[in-house]
Protein backbone atom coordinates (compact mmCIF):
# COMPACT_ATOMS: atom_id res chain seq x y z
CA UNK A 1 0.00 0.00 0.00
CA UNK A 2 1.49 3.50 -1.33
CA UNK A 3 1.47 6.46 1.67
CA UNK A 4 -1.41 8.63 1.50
CA UNK A 5 -1.09 12.25 1.26
CA UNK A 6 -3.03 14.39 3.62
CA UNK A 7 -0.30 17.81 3.80
CA UNK A 8 2.51 16.88 6.36
CA UNK A 9 0.02 14.31 8.73
CA UNK A 10 0.79 10.87 8.44
CA UNK A 11 -2.77 10.63 9.14
CA UNK A 12 -5.93 12.05 7.72
CA UNK A 13 -6.35 15.17 9.76
CA UNK A 14 -9.58 17.07 10.63
CA UNK A 15 -7.48 20.53 9.59
CA UNK A 16 -6.81 18.67 6.37
CA UNK A 17 -10.24 17.57 5.59
CA UNK A 18 -11.63 20.69 6.16
CA UNK A 19 -9.92 22.70 4.02
CA UNK A 20 -9.92 20.48 1.02
CA UNK A 21 -13.77 20.87 1.53
CA UNK A 22 -13.82 24.90 2.86
CA UNK A 23 -10.55 26.14 1.10
CA UNK A 24 -10.02 27.02 4.73
CA UNK A 25 -9.74 26.10 8.37
CA UNK A 26 -12.41 25.86 10.76
CA UNK A 27 -12.91 26.74 14.11
CA UNK A 28 -15.11 25.63 16.90
CA UNK A 29 -17.96 27.45 19.03
CA UNK A 30 -18.97 25.26 21.87
CA UNK A 31 -21.96 25.20 22.64
CA UNK A 32 -24.47 24.03 25.79
CA UNK A 33 -28.02 23.40 24.89
CA UNK A 34 -28.98 22.71 28.95
CA UNK A 35 -29.90 19.28 28.44
CA UNK A 36 -29.05 16.34 30.64
CA UNK A 37 -28.38 12.51 30.30
CA UNK A 38 -30.77 9.21 30.64
CA UNK A 39 -27.47 7.97 32.17
CA UNK A 40 -27.89 10.83 35.38
CA UNK A 41 -31.57 11.42 35.18
CA UNK A 42 -32.95 8.45 36.10
CA UNK A 43 -33.62 7.03 32.81
CA UNK A 44 -30.81 3.71 33.06
CA UNK A 45 -28.96 5.45 36.48
CA UNK A 46 -28.16 8.53 38.28
CA UNK A 47 -24.56 8.82 38.10
CA UNK A 48 -23.50 8.97 34.32
CA UNK A 49 -20.84 6.71 33.00
CA UNK A 50 -17.84 6.11 35.35
CA UNK A 51 -15.64 8.51 34.02
CA UNK A 52 -17.66 11.49 33.20
CA UNK A 53 -17.78 14.12 35.58
CA UNK A 54 -20.28 16.61 36.76
CA UNK A 55 -20.34 18.88 33.50
CA UNK A 56 -20.99 16.10 31.04
CA UNK A 57 -18.06 16.53 28.67
CA UNK A 58 -18.71 20.24 28.69
CA UNK A 59 -16.33 21.93 30.82
CA UNK A 60 -15.58 23.78 27.73
CA UNK A 61 -18.39 24.74 26.37
CA UNK A 62 -20.61 28.31 26.80
CA UNK A 63 -23.17 29.00 30.10
CA UNK A 64 -26.11 26.64 29.37
CA UNK A 65 -28.23 29.89 30.89
CA UNK A 66 -27.13 31.73 27.92
CA UNK A 67 -29.02 32.17 24.72
CA UNK A 68 -27.06 30.47 21.74
CA UNK A 69 -26.55 33.54 19.67
CA UNK A 70 -25.28 34.90 22.82
CA UNK A 71 -22.96 31.66 23.31
CA UNK A 72 -22.15 32.07 19.53
CA UNK A 73 -20.63 35.67 20.34
CA UNK A 74 -19.15 34.53 23.08
CA UNK A 75 -17.14 31.54 21.72
CA UNK A 76 -16.33 34.79 18.98
CA UNK A 77 -14.66 36.75 21.39
CA UNK A 78 -12.56 33.68 22.57
CA UNK A 79 -11.23 32.62 19.62
CA UNK A 80 -10.58 36.36 17.98
CA UNK A 81 -6.66 36.00 18.38
CA UNK A 82 -6.91 33.01 16.22
CA UNK A 83 -9.60 34.44 13.64
CA UNK A 84 -11.26 37.74 13.47
CA UNK A 85 -14.72 35.76 11.14
CA UNK A 86 -14.58 32.36 11.33
CA UNK A 87 -15.80 30.38 9.37
CA UNK A 88 -17.33 28.28 12.66
CA UNK A 89 -18.39 25.06 13.53
CA UNK A 90 -21.51 25.35 15.80
CA UNK A 91 -20.27 22.60 18.36
CA UNK A 92 -23.46 21.16 21.14
CA UNK A 93 -20.86 19.51 23.19
CA UNK A 94 -22.25 19.14 27.17
CA UNK A 95 -24.29 16.11 27.82
CA UNK A 96 -26.49 14.59 25.46
CA UNK A 97 -27.68 16.76 22.82
CA UNK A 98 -30.75 15.19 21.09
CA UNK A 99 -32.23 13.86 24.65
CA UNK A 100 -35.01 16.19 24.44
CA UNK A 101 -38.17 17.40 22.45
CA UNK A 102 -37.84 17.63 18.92
CA UNK A 103 -39.68 20.83 18.54
CA UNK A 104 -36.98 22.14 21.56
CA UNK A 105 -33.80 20.94 19.38
CA UNK A 106 -35.15 22.46 16.26
CA UNK A 107 -35.24 26.13 18.00
CA UNK A 108 -31.68 25.19 19.30
CA UNK A 109 -30.06 23.92 16.42
CA UNK A 110 -31.91 26.25 13.88
CA UNK A 111 -30.12 28.95 16.07
CA UNK A 112 -26.77 27.74 16.18
CA UNK A 113 -27.06 27.40 12.56
CA UNK A 114 -28.17 30.48 11.43
CA UNK A 115 -25.32 33.07 11.52
CA UNK A 116 -23.57 33.14 8.03
CA UNK A 117 -20.27 32.78 9.55
CA UNK A 118 -21.23 29.11 10.62
CA UNK A 119 -20.18 26.29 8.24
CA UNK A 120 -21.39 23.12 10.28
CA UNK A 121 -23.41 21.94 12.65
CA UNK A 122 -21.81 19.29 15.33
CA UNK A 123 -24.07 17.37 17.93
CA UNK A 124 -22.44 14.82 20.67
CA UNK A 125 -25.17 12.72 22.11
CA UNK A 126 -25.69 9.15 22.76
CA UNK A 127 -26.97 6.41 19.72
CA UNK A 128 -29.96 5.27 22.25
CA UNK A 129 -31.35 8.78 22.07
CA UNK A 130 -32.17 9.25 18.28
CA UNK A 131 -35.86 8.03 17.74
CA UNK A 132 -37.58 8.86 14.70
CA UNK A 133 -38.55 12.22 14.90
CA UNK A 134 -35.03 14.03 15.71
CA UNK A 135 -33.82 11.65 12.64
CA UNK A 136 -36.21 13.59 10.83
CA UNK A 137 -35.29 16.78 12.19
CA UNK A 138 -31.59 16.62 11.39
CA UNK A 139 -32.04 15.16 7.88
CA UNK A 140 -34.12 18.73 7.08
CA UNK A 141 -31.23 20.98 8.74
CA UNK A 142 -28.72 18.62 6.63
CA UNK A 143 -30.05 20.41 3.78
CA UNK A 144 -29.53 23.54 4.87
CA UNK A 145 -26.00 23.08 5.75
CA UNK A 146 -23.64 19.71 7.51
CA UNK A 147 -25.09 18.17 10.05
CA UNK A 148 -22.30 15.76 11.60
CA UNK A 149 -23.14 13.28 14.65
CA UNK A 150 -20.83 12.75 17.50
CA UNK A 151 -21.46 9.15 19.44
CA UNK A 152 -19.74 7.97 22.72
CA UNK A 153 -19.05 4.25 22.00
CA UNK A 154 -15.29 4.28 23.93
CA UNK A 155 -15.47 0.32 22.95
CA UNK A 156 -17.10 -2.54 21.11
CA UNK A 157 -16.37 -4.73 24.34
CA UNK A 158 -19.86 -5.48 26.61
CA UNK A 159 -17.40 -6.36 29.28
CA UNK A 160 -15.96 -2.88 29.07
CA UNK A 161 -19.04 -0.95 28.44
CA UNK A 162 -20.87 -2.67 31.57
CA UNK A 163 -18.02 -1.69 33.82
CA UNK A 164 -17.40 1.91 32.04
CA UNK A 165 -21.83 1.98 32.97
CA UNK A 166 -22.17 3.04 29.12
CA UNK A 167 -26.04 2.17 29.46
CA UNK A 168 -26.38 0.96 25.83
CA UNK A 169 -25.47 -2.19 24.07
CA UNK A 170 -23.38 -2.55 20.85
CA UNK A 171 -25.81 -2.90 18.24
CA UNK A 172 -28.00 0.53 19.03
CA UNK A 173 -24.91 1.76 18.08
CA UNK A 174 -24.49 -0.13 15.11
CA UNK A 175 -28.04 0.71 14.10
CA UNK A 176 -27.54 4.22 15.13
CA UNK A 177 -24.66 4.64 12.74
CA UNK A 178 -26.83 3.07 9.90
CA UNK A 179 -29.93 5.30 10.52
CA UNK A 180 -27.46 8.52 10.24
CA UNK A 181 -25.83 7.36 7.31
CA UNK A 182 -29.01 6.53 5.50
CA UNK A 183 -30.11 10.30 5.79
CA UNK A 184 -26.54 11.49 5.10
CA UNK A 185 -25.26 12.57 8.15
CA UNK A 186 -21.76 12.18 9.23
CA UNK A 187 -21.28 10.20 12.20
CA UNK A 188 -17.73 10.65 14.49
CA UNK A 189 -17.52 8.43 17.17
CA UNK A 190 -15.24 8.73 20.09
CA UNK A 191 -12.75 6.03 21.34
CA UNK A 192 -11.35 5.57 24.77
CA UNK A 193 -7.89 3.91 25.01
CA UNK A 194 -6.99 2.48 27.75
CA UNK A 195 -9.95 1.25 29.81
CA UNK A 196 -9.69 -1.34 32.28
CA UNK A 197 -9.15 -5.06 30.90
CA UNK A 198 -8.60 -3.99 27.26
CA UNK A 199 -5.03 -4.16 25.36
CA UNK A 200 -4.06 -3.57 22.02
CA UNK A 201 -6.11 -6.53 20.83
CA UNK A 202 -9.39 -5.29 22.08
CA UNK A 203 -8.40 -1.78 20.92
CA UNK A 204 -8.17 -2.53 17.60
CA UNK A 205 -10.88 -4.57 17.42
CA UNK A 206 -12.86 -1.28 18.23
CA UNK A 207 -11.11 0.22 15.27
CA UNK A 208 -11.70 -2.38 12.65
CA UNK A 209 -15.57 -2.29 14.08
CA UNK A 210 -15.60 1.34 13.13
CA UNK A 211 -13.66 0.56 9.57
CA UNK A 212 -16.63 -2.22 8.72
CA UNK A 213 -19.19 0.40 9.29
CA UNK A 214 -17.73 2.92 7.25
CA UNK A 215 -17.88 5.61 9.76
CA UNK A 216 -16.93 9.22 8.72
CA UNK A 217 -14.54 10.19 11.73
CA UNK A 218 -13.24 9.37 15.11
CA UNK A 219 -12.20 10.90 18.08
CA UNK A 220 -9.26 8.76 19.83
CA UNK A 221 -8.63 9.78 23.60
CA UNK A 222 -6.90 8.26 26.60
CA UNK A 223 -8.40 7.51 29.82
CA UNK A 224 -8.61 10.40 32.10
CA UNK A 225 -8.99 10.54 35.17
CA UNK A 226 -11.08 13.37 36.70
CA UNK A 227 -11.96 14.85 40.03
CA UNK A 228 -15.83 14.07 41.72
CA UNK A 229 -16.00 10.58 39.02
CA UNK A 230 -16.05 7.73 40.69
CA UNK A 231 -13.35 6.49 38.46
CA UNK A 232 -11.32 9.07 40.06
CA UNK A 233 -12.27 6.74 43.48
CA UNK A 234 -11.26 3.66 41.52
CA UNK A 235 -7.53 5.04 40.89
CA UNK A 236 -7.53 6.15 44.35
CA UNK A 237 -7.89 2.77 45.69
CA UNK A 238 -5.34 1.52 43.25
CA UNK A 239 -7.57 -0.27 41.07
CA UNK A 240 -6.63 1.39 38.37
CA UNK A 241 -3.70 2.37 36.19
CA UNK A 242 -3.48 4.79 33.41
CA UNK A 243 -1.45 4.21 30.42
CA UNK A 244 1.67 6.22 30.09
CA UNK A 245 2.81 8.56 27.67
CA UNK A 246 5.06 6.24 25.88
CA UNK A 247 2.37 3.23 25.99
CA UNK A 248 -0.09 5.88 24.42
CA UNK A 249 1.56 7.00 21.73
CA UNK A 250 2.19 3.83 20.97
CA UNK A 251 -1.19 1.90 20.98
CA UNK A 252 -2.28 5.39 18.92
CA UNK A 253 -0.10 4.83 16.13
CA UNK A 254 -1.25 1.25 16.40
CA UNK A 255 -4.72 2.58 15.93
CA UNK A 256 -4.06 4.61 13.33
CA UNK A 257 -1.89 1.86 11.50
CA UNK A 258 -5.57 -0.02 11.81
CA UNK A 259 -7.81 2.85 10.59
CA UNK A 260 -8.90 3.18 6.90
CA UNK A 261 -7.59 6.61 5.68
CA UNK A 262 -10.96 7.32 4.38
CA UNK A 263 -12.26 8.18 8.18
CA UNK A 264 -11.13 11.72 9.48
CA UNK A 265 -9.26 12.15 12.51
CA UNK A 266 -10.54 14.43 14.68
CA UNK A 267 -9.06 14.30 17.48
CA UNK A 268 -5.57 12.32 19.11
CA UNK A 269 -5.23 13.17 22.72
CA UNK A 270 -7.77 14.32 24.97
CA UNK A 271 -8.55 17.86 26.62
CA UNK A 272 -9.78 17.13 30.23
CA UNK A 273 -10.04 19.89 32.69
CA UNK A 274 -6.73 21.09 33.99
CA UNK A 275 -9.01 22.01 37.06
CA UNK A 276 -10.24 18.28 37.64
CA UNK A 277 -7.68 16.10 35.99
CA UNK A 278 -6.08 13.57 38.64
CA UNK A 279 -4.71 11.53 35.87
CA UNK A 280 -2.11 11.26 33.83
CA UNK A 281 -0.38 14.72 34.53
CA UNK A 282 1.52 13.86 31.34
CA UNK A 283 -1.68 14.06 29.47
CA UNK A 284 -1.95 18.19 29.31
CA UNK A 285 1.25 18.20 27.12
CA UNK A 286 -0.75 18.37 24.27
CA UNK A 287 1.74 19.31 21.41
CA UNK A 288 4.20 17.41 23.31
CA UNK A 289 1.81 14.09 22.65
CA UNK A 290 1.07 14.74 18.98
CA UNK A 291 4.74 15.62 18.13
CA UNK A 292 5.28 12.06 20.11
CA UNK A 293 2.66 10.24 17.86
CA UNK A 294 4.33 11.97 14.59
CA UNK A 295 7.72 10.83 15.80
CA UNK A 296 6.52 7.31 16.41
CA UNK A 297 5.07 7.08 12.89
CA UNK A 298 7.68 8.28 11.30
CA UNK A 299 10.52 5.79 13.12
CA UNK A 300 8.08 3.03 11.90
CA UNK A 301 8.05 4.52 8.38
CA UNK A 302 3.59 3.94 8.46
CA UNK A 303 1.05 5.78 7.95
CA UNK A 304 -3.10 5.95 8.46
CA UNK A 305 -4.70 2.46 7.45
CA UNK A 306 -1.23 0.68 6.07
CA UNK A 307 -1.54 -2.22 8.36
CA UNK A 308 -5.73 -2.19 7.92
CA UNK A 309 -5.60 -5.69 6.59
CA UNK A 310 -2.76 -6.66 9.17
CA UNK A 311 -5.00 -6.06 12.22
CA UNK A 312 -8.36 -6.73 10.28
CA UNK A 313 -10.08 -9.18 12.69
CA UNK A 314 -7.07 -9.67 14.83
Amino acid sequence: MERRRWGEEPWHSLDYELKMRFGKKLYKLSLNGGMTCPNRDGTLDSRGCIFCSAGGSGEFAADAGRAVSEQLAQGRRMLSEKTANGPYIAYFQAFTNTYGPAGNLEALFEAAMEPEDVSVLSIATRPDCLPEDVLNLLAGLNRVKPVWVELGLQTIHEKTAEYIRRGYELDCFDRAVKQLKEIGIEVIVHVILGLPGEGKKEMLQTIGHLNELGVSGVKLQLLHVLEGTDLAEEYRNGRLRVLSEKEYISLAADCLEALSPEIVVHRLTGDGSRKLLLAPEWSLRKKSVLNGIRHEMKARGSWQGCRKEVFYGI
